[in-house]
């Protein structure tokens, strides 16, 4: 089996995980309802690029 010769450092093993992380969510602001939603998606209230494609009083059964 292969073995390391020697112990990994510490800023060798960060090094290589640096890739390794959280993205920020895309998030813009909706001028049409005043609220915050994530891009190329419906807003809470249901409008889409300005205009309403869902109903909000619409139940989800």
């Amino acid at each position: 089996m292969a073995v390391p010769a020697r112990k990994t450092s510490k800023q060798k093993k960060r090094q290589r995980r640096g890739h390794i992380k959280l993205s920020q969510p895309n998030i813009q602001f909706d001028v049409t309802t005043g609220e915050y939603r994530m891009n190329h998606h419906v807003s809470p209230k249901g409008y889409y690029k300005g205009r309403q494609v869902v109903n909000a009083n619409q139940s989800n059964n």
